[in-house]
């Protein structure tokens, strides 16, 4: 496995843990036109949470998780708007999008949408203050999925006028590396049916991609952990340099990203120093 030891050893790299007084702005449409359906004009909306204090801040637009087929941003169990919050005290804003869910679609509809906000956020997140070359993307467990499909095959980014190049880095906690479950499940496969094909981040491993910062959980549930190691070493069997990864220990496939809403938190750490070291690079 390919350690970072800069964060193991709990080392900064330019953003401050706590000192940023932030600002938030909510359920902005990243999707417009006459041909969206209802659905897309009332789900697809996104809030940003951005420092008011500095300026060419980085931005993080993160998924939460719930299996594709649950999941707001605004609903309190899936603490959205506090990691949201934490991570822009960091100085790193954030992008927190909703998308569509299965079964009301069907993929790839919620990549489309995880795609549609990240384009929004580079072509729009200057307007707050922000870096459009700085835009990372991320996620929690169906997040992390969305986020890793979204910054490694580059026909999702295509019709934006945008490359994987756009995205400054990835950051992915505990997210499904093969074809996600609920796919299988809506082909008719059972959950269980391991698939690697286009709709699985792995199926698009090689040595140029973004940077990928993986965590996972010393108590994840069953088989995910080896699924993100199993990630892991596949990227450094093909050669992709900036990839990096930590277990973080005493937590379960929730508490992993829910955590990351608390200031101290080993996940919220990493993150930030991925972030301020692939600026850094940039």
């Amino acid at each position: 496995m390919h350690c970072i030891l800069w964060l193991v050893c709990g080392v900064t790299l330019g953003f401050s843990a706590t000192d940023h007084p932030i600002h938030l702005s909510r359920d902005i449409a990243y999707k417009s036109g006459d041909e969206l359906s209802d659905y897309e004009r009332e789900h697809c909306k996104l809030d940003v949470t951005a420092p008011t204090d500095t300026k060419g801040f980085a931005t993080l637009v993160w998924f939460y998780g719930g299996g594709l087929k649950r999941g707001d941003k605004d609903m309190p169990s899936e603490y959205v708007h506090e990691v949201a919050a934490s991570l822009a005290k960091g100085g790193v804003a954030t992008v927190t999008p909703n998308y569509r869910l299965s079964p009301k679609v069907v993929y790839p509809a919620y990549v489309d949408d995880a795609a549609a906000s990240f384009a929004w956020t580079v072509k729009h997140i200057a307007e707050f203050g922000g870096d459009p070359h700085k835009v990372f993307i991320g996620g929690h467990s169906a997040g992390g999925y969305l986020a890793l499909l979204v910054g490694f095959d580059p026909a999702r980014l295509k019709p934006y006028g945008l490359t994987l190049g756009s995205v400054a880095g990835i950051a992915q906690v505990s997210g499904q590396i093969f074809t996600h479950y609920t796919v299988r499940e809506e082909r008719g496969q059972s959950k269980y049916a391991i698939t690697s094909d286009e709709a699985a981040p792995c199926f698009y491993v090689k040595k140029a991609l973004p940077p990928v910062l993986t965590l996972y959980a010393q108590n994840d549930m069953i088989s995910r952990a080896e699924e993100n190691q199993f990630f892991v070493a596949t990227l450094k069997a093909a050669g992709h340099a900036e990839n990096y990864s930590q277990r973080i220990d005493d937590r379960d496939h929730g508490s992993v990203g829910h955590n990351i809403r608390n200031l101290d938190d080993p996940a919220r750490l990493a993150i930030l120093n991925f972030i301020a070291k692939e600026c850094a690079n940039r």
